[in-house]
C-alpha cells in the first residue's frame, strides 16, 4: 500500500494508507479480465494454426447450438500448452 502524506494546516503532516478505491478495483477487475481473455484468443489461434480439422468441426457443432466441442478444444489446447510448461520447469 502507499502511504500519502496530506497537509493539514500549514505546519501539521497526516501520514496515512490510500484506500483501496472504486477506480483502482475496476482496474484490477479489468486487468484479470484482459489476460483471461488474451490467453483464450492465445489458445483458440493456436488451435486453429495446429488442428484445423477439429477447430472446424468444433465450429460447425457450435454453430448447431452444441458449444461443447470447442470448449473441450479449446481445454484441451490450455491443458497441453501447461504440460509442456510445466515440463520445462
Amino acid at each position: 500500500m502507499h502511504v500519502v502524506k496530506v497537509a493539514v494546516g500549514p505546519t501539521r503532516l497526516y501520514t496515512g494508507r490510500l484506500p483501496m478505491t472504486s477506480a483502482r478495483i475496476s482496474l484490477s477487475l479489468v486487468g484479470v479480465v484482459g489476460v483471461f481473455v488474451a490467453v483464450l484468443a492465445a489458445a483458440a489461434l493456436w488451435l486453429t494454426i495446429s488442428d484445423p480439422v477439429s477447430t472446424a468441426n468444433a465450429v460447425n457443432a457450435a454453430s448447431q447450438g452444441d458449444v461443447s466441442p470447442l470448449v473441450k478444444a479449446l481445454a484441451g489446447a490450455l491443458y497441453d500448452a501447461l504440460q509442456g510448461i510445466i515440463k520445462y520447469l
